[in-house]
């Protein structure tokens, strides 16, 4: 999750640099290891992107979201319980 200008700038760096990797990718690597190496690539592009166009899309004075992992969630919901 991006929380300032700072990690946004990091994170386009990050996706430029995949893409770029990628492009070298497609004229180096055999047909065979590019398509074992570009779905991690892409994914994770994939991935930054999200994270980029959610913290853009997000008014400056709104809070960030809190992202409750799958185990917090189960805590929470087993302390309801008793």
């Amino acid at each position: 999750m991006i929380h300032n200008d700072k990690e946004l700038k990091a994170s386009q760096q990050r996706i430029a640099y995949f893409q770029n990797l990628l492009l070298q990718l497609r004229v180096k690597a055999t047909p065979e290891e590019f398509s074992l190496i570009s779905t991690g690539y892409r994914t994770e592009i994939l991935k930054m992107q999200d994270e980029v166009l959610e913290y853009l899309t997000r008014h400056s004075c709104e809070p960030i979201p809190v992202k409750v992992t799958s185990a917090e969630a189960s805590d929470t919901s087993s302390n309801r319980k008793q």
